[in-house]
């Protein structure tokens, strides 16, 4: 008993660690942006890497999540009647739930976990000690682009995730389903608001700024040697989940409240 007490304490405070880390780190991000230029080529490289390179990942994402959750859908609706209703349920689930949190969890896959890769190999390669040494600031060098790059970057990908799910899943509905088309598309536009598009956009935003504080923080945090590099890649990628899903239940509410 006692040491599963133990357990669970150590696991609480490295839990706690982690936050206060994330938030020193958010705030030095905060005083970097009004302290130092925007260094603009790595800004622009950082957004082709976490925009450009994963428009093919949030694209099938979002598409496949649309068809098959308007298939679901119709097939329960169809025996109640209500098949035109499968438009505004599909549209409004991929704007406030479906887009933003799947999108984040493959931006969190892909990016978070490549930025701790990279820093944790910097520092175990003393990169940053070299840069500090050439009186450049790290996080001024490192993690503002990146966090610029992911604050432009992940609402325009929820956006496009939400409308490729709506597209896929009109499709599937309307040319597989036997849907009414114009039924569907009339009920979608009569009940989906811009509320529902804005609440989605924004969870993005707020979602994009965990995955990137996470991933950064595993990867200045990290420990030497290889399997430091490893162990930091693998719990930014489980902890941007974790974070980012138990998040998604208080934005729901909150934004619901707000718009």
């Amino acid at each position: 008993m006692f040491r599963y007490a133990n357990r669970m304490g150590t696991r609480v405070l490295r839990m706690l660690q982690m936050a206060g880390q994330i938030v020193f780190l958010f705030l030095d991000i905060m005083r970097c942006l009004f302290r130092y230029p925007i260094r603009m080529k790595l800004l622009v490289q950082q957004l082709d890497f976490i925009g450009g390179k994963s428009l093919p990942v949030v694209i099938i994402t979002g598409s496949f999540i649309g068809a098959v959750f308007a298939a679901q859908t119709e097939f329960q609706f169809r025996s109640l009647g209500l098949a035109s209703g499968v438009g505004p349920v599909v549209a409004i689930a991929m704007c406030r739930e479906l887009g933003p949190v799947l999108c984040a969890l493959m931006i969190a896959g892909r990016v978070g976990s490549a930025m701790a890769a990279e820093l944790a190999t910097m520092k175990i390669t003393e990169q940053i000690d070299a840069l500090r040494s050439l009186a450049v600031y790290p996080t001024e060098y490192l993690i503002v682009p990146r966090f610029l790059a992911m604050l432009i970057s992940m609402p325009l990908l929820v956006g496009l995730a939400i409308l490729c799910g709506i597209g896929a899943g009109y499709y599937v509905a309307v040319h597989a389903l036997d849907v009414p088309g114009v039924y569907y598309w009339h009920n979608t536009v009569l009940y989906t608001h811009d509320k529902d598009i804005w609440i989605g956009l924004v969870k993005g935003f707020f979602f994009g700024v965990i995955i990137l504080l996470v991933g950064c923080n595993k990867g200045l945090e990290s420990s030497q040697g290889a399997e430091g590099v490893g162990l930091a890649t693998t719990e930014a990628v489980v902890d941007s989940f974790i974070i980012v899903l138990i998040a998604n239940f208080f934005f729901t509410f909150l934004l619901n409240a707000l718009l």
